[in-house]
């Protein structure tokens, strides 16, 4: 009888922590989280990179077309709130454009001046220091990945792709067309996305040379993300290009998987919009895809007949999950979403700039998890 009762009050406990799993499950959404008030009016953040719960890293810029250009912005999570962090020579004029790192004492950091000099920071684990940019390069974006560090950039107005070797920056060959994103698994083993004349292409590097793939060939498609889960599986995403239709009539967004035999359109739970990022589970497969700008028809009949779609995409290898970024007061909705995963976890940051009050735009940071 005892052993019964035991059985029974298992079975129940059971059931209930199940039932406060799903519920939990359920109720797991984006939050907005604020940002210190050092950070001025008419601010937008690029890009995120994560390390753990208590260390996370966001660049940007501030006062841009109050004082402008503007200035770059650097933000540092500490596990409990964002702080601004100063930088060397910090009175130099820009935006800080893109963040990545091989390790949390290899942090690297581009931008660019108010008069288009390209600056180049690295954070050793104490404190950030200017390094000394490639000759002659404009940087737009870094990219780590299997202990390799790249920039992508332009020289005398032609893209250039840029390995850090030792102490130097070497030339990489570049793909036809143009290069939007990078991910690197090996330095022998690199896959690129962008567009070429003829469409959305992603090629892949093997050490030796590039072999590309026009994997959308709709007039002026390109895609700017790229994440390389095995060689039986890469996914890519960004627009599906400009279609007839009314002035004002947004873009359709493109998210297309290779199986290790062919590229393929993959259908989206959004008719508009434009996939900005993807980023990994704890796995290494596909977790998230974050898509800008996201709308969707609405019910027959409706009006306006264009509603607001979700924003973000949860995978989990068979379909899709959507959510909706959060309502923030006195701002509207985002158009720049870049995603930045906590390894090891389930949480995802989402850093970008949103719409702000009259006609200008503010600053916006989510976490999901």
């Amino acid at each position: 009888m005892v052993r019964r009762l035991l059985v029974a009050a298992l079975a129940v406990a059971m059931t209930v922590v199940t039932a406060m799993s799903s519920a939990a499950a359920e109720t797991a959404s984006w939050q907005h989280v604020p940002l210190p008030a050092q950070v001025r009016p008419q601010a937008g953040l690029n890009e995120a990179v994560a390390f753990g719960t208590d260390r996370a890293w966001a660049v940007g810029a501030d006062a841009v077309g109050r004082e402008a250009p503007g200035f770059p912005l650097m933000l540092r999570w500490d596990g409990t709130a964002w702080q601004r962090q100063r930088l060397p020579g910090a009175g130099w004029q820009g935006e800080l454009l893109s963040i990545a790192a091989t390790s949390p004492t290899a942090v690297w950091a581009v931008g660019r001046d108010s008069a288009g000099g390209a600056r180049l920071l690295r954070h050793d684990g104490t404190a950030w220091r200017e390094s000394p940019a490639p000759r002659g390069v404009v940087l737009t974006k870094v990219v780590t990945g299997g202990g390799e560090t790249w920039l992508i950039g332009s020289r005398d107005g032609a893209q250039v792709l840029l390995r850090r070797d030792g102490r130097d920056w070497r030339d990489v060959p570049v793909p036809p067309g143009a290069v939007y994103g990078l991910h690197i698994l090996a330095a022998d083993d690199v896959w690129a996305a962008g567009a070429t004349n003829s469409g959305a292409a992603v090629s892949h590097w093997n050490g030796q040379v590039w072999q590309q793939t026009i994997v959308d060939g709709f007039p002026r498609s390109a895609v700017g993300s790229v994440l390389a889960v095995s060689p039986t599986e890469v996914w890519a995403g960004g627009t599906a290009g400009f279609i007839g239709g009314p002035p004002g009539r947004p873009i359709p967004p493109l998210l297309v998987r290779w199986d290790g035999q062919a590229w393929s359109r993959v259908a989206v739970p959004t008719n508009f919009g434009s996939v900005s990022s993807l980023a990994p589970a704890a796995s290494g497969a596909l977790g998230w895809v974050a898509v800008a700008r996201s709308q969707k028809w609405g019910p027959p009949g409706s009006y306006p007949p264009i509603v607001p779609g979700p924003d973000f995409f949860a995978w989990d290898g068979r379909s899709f999950t959507e959510y909706s970024e959060p309502k923030v007061a006195g701002e509207g909705e985002s158009w720049l979403l870049r995603l930045a995963p906590v390894p090891g976890t389930t949480t995802v940051w989402s850093v970008g700039r949103a719409d702000g009050p009259e006609g200008t735009f503010a600053p916006r940071v989510l976490r999901f998890g």
